[in-house]
């Protein structure tokens, strides 16, 4: 059995390359920076591109275009980095632009503390961009995690033409696991959809039936009309207020329809256990330890691992919760998902735990909120 060690940096970079990605553009921000020095080793000798973009505003437009061209394309920064990308994220939102994004998050607000782990763009990610409509975020938990999930991101991001996030973290990002490489999961290649023959390209108009516009890349035999204006199924600018209307809505919809098809978690049912602890990214792993712990002390607790954040997997959530009396949440900020924990579950006991000070949560700290909390 071939072992390698890779950190999360160099598996979402890894797992990118598998994926097909084949343009990626950053510029050095910690604790992102390992995801570009990685691309500059892999992507030459796979056929493609990487570049440092003289800053973040320019890194991810270098990635829009490439996208736009046909290449399936990476960036990824950083809180302060995430903030600069926030226009840029609003025209791969409204002008239906594949791209993968991946915020390696610190510890902020602003520059913050560049060497120390958090959770804080969570709500960011989601409502980053202007117009409020929806996107697509995973949360791993490990390497093993990142390797796979980027390829699920580049997957989603073709499949309905939206741009993609990968919520890591510092901790996740830095650390070194011993992985076995042939266990590594290759899913089989995607694309994007594709125009029918013997019609007139338009470039955002959707077959009947369907919510996702066929692609054709910007530069080829095609006329593309690409604009990040309100715009019609022909792309040109439009103020009609149905025509807006109707691809507000869709672009809405083809997110929000597909979110159980989207949801990613693991649901480790411990039998007679009256708490359901949920958590994502590396705070899993601690309360993983903590659920061990209990039951070794004849205290089951039931543990719900999101590995999709938005949209929200409100199913899973539901079902997860299902006959149990309370729920805990334990995130590495001052409280952002929980808020859609409650407002799934109205009505139900929703606790709290939350730390953000550059530490981690310790599995001792959850072990306690269960037991005293």
């Amino acid at each position: 059995m071939a072992r390698v060690w890779l950190d999360g940096n160099e598996a979402v970079a890894r797992g990118a390359v598998a994926a097909g990605c084949r343009f990626f553009a950053g510029y050095p921000i910690t604790p992102a920076t390992g995801i570009l020095n990685h691309m500059l080793a892999l992507l030459p000798p796979a056929g493609g591109i990487c570049l440092q973009g003289e800053d973040e505003i320019a890194s991810i437009g270098f990635c829009i275009g490439a996208s736009m061209a046909g290449l399936r394309a990476m960036t990824a920064t950083s809180g302060p980095g995430i903030s600069l990308y926030s226009e840029q994220i609003s025209f791969a939102v409204g002008s239906e632009i594949p791209l993968v994004i991946v915020d390696v998050q610190r510890l902020g607000p602003s520059t913050g503390s560049a060497t120390r782990g958090a959770d804080g763009d969570i709500q960011f990610l989601q409502w980053g961009n202007s117009g409020g409509l929806p996107v697509v975020v995973y949360a791993p938990v490990d390497a093993a995690d990142c390797f796979r999930l980027v390829q699920t991101a580049f997957h989603t991001s073709d499949a309905l033409r939206t741009p993609v996030f990968i919520a890591s973290n510092k901790e996740i990002a830095l650390t070194r696991e011993s992985l076995d490489e042939a266990a590594l999961p290759v899913l089989p290649p995607g694309g994007r959809p594709s125009p029918p023959e013997g019609r007139p390209y338009r470039p955002f108009e959707t077959p009947e039936g369907g919510r996702v516009p066929p692609f054709l890349p910007i530069g080829g035999g095609t006329l593309v009309r690409q604009t990040s204006s309100t715009h019609g199924a022909d792309g040109y600018i439009t103020t009609d207020p149905a025509e807006i209307t109707r691809m507000l809505r869709r672009m809405q919809a083809k997110i929000e329809a597909a979110a159980e098809e989207l949801a990613l978690f693991e649901h480790r049912r411990a039998p007679g256990a009256d708490t359901l602890l949920v958590t994502y990214g590396v705070t899993s792993r601690s309360a993983a330890a903590a659920c061990k712990t209990l039951a070794r002390r004849g205290t089951p607790v039931s543990h719900l691992i999101l590995k999709t954040l938005w949209p929200v997997p409100a199913g899973a959530i539901r079902r997860a919760a299902e006959g149990l009396r309370r729920i805990l949440v334990v995130e590495m900020n001052l409280g952002q998902y929980v808020r859609e924990i409650e407002r799934v579950l109205p009505g139900r006991s929703v606790a709290f735990l939350g730390q953000m000070d550059g530490r981690l949560i310790a599995p001792e700290t959850i072990l306690e909120a269960v037991l005293h909390g």
